[in-house]
C-alpha cells in the first residue's frame, strides 16, 4: 500500500507560478511509477504528468507541455509538480497517484488540492 498526501495548492492569478507536492508514505514509493491528474469543475478527470520510478521518463499532456513540470525525490518519497503561467483553464481538483508502470492505471490515489487560476 502507499498513502499519498498532496499539498501546495491555492488560488492565484494568471500567470502565476504554484508547487504541488505528494508525500507518499507506506510501501516503497521507489517502486512505483507517478502520475498528476485534474479534474476540472463539471468535466472528467484527466492525466496531466506521469513520471517512471527512476525519473528517466517522463509524459505531459499537450495542454501543460512547456508550462508544467513533473519531478520526484525517492529519497524523500515526494513528487513534484511545478506549474508556470497558469491559466484560468487549469483550475482544478489536482491529484497525485502510484501504481506499478505510467502504462497501468495508477492503485493509490491521493485526496488532491484545489487550484484556482483567476484571470
Amino acid at each position: 500500500q502507499v498513502q499519498l498526501v498532496e499539498s501546495g495548492g491555492g488560488l492565484v492569478q494568471a500567470g502565476d507560478s504554484l508547487r504541488l507536492s505528494c508525500a507518499a508514505s507506506g510501501r516503497a514509493f521507489g517502486d512505483s511509477a507517478m502520475s498528476w491528474f485534474r479534474q476540472p469543475p463539471g468535466k472528467e478527470r484527466e492525466v496531466v504528468a506521469k513520471i517512471n520510478w527512476s525519473g528517466s521518463y517522463r509524459y505531459y499532456a499537450d495542454s501543460v507541455k512547456g508550462r508544467f513540470t513533473i519531478s520526484r525525490d525517492n529519497v524523500e518519497s515526494t513528487g513534484y509538480l511545478q506549474m508556470n503561467n497558469l491559466r484560468p483553464e487549469d483550475t482544478a481538483k489536482y491529484y497525485c497517484a502510484a501504481g506499478a508502470s505510467v502504462t497501468t492505471t495508477p492503485l493509490y490515489w491521493g485526496q488532491g488540492t484545489q487550484v484556482t487560476v483567476s484571470s
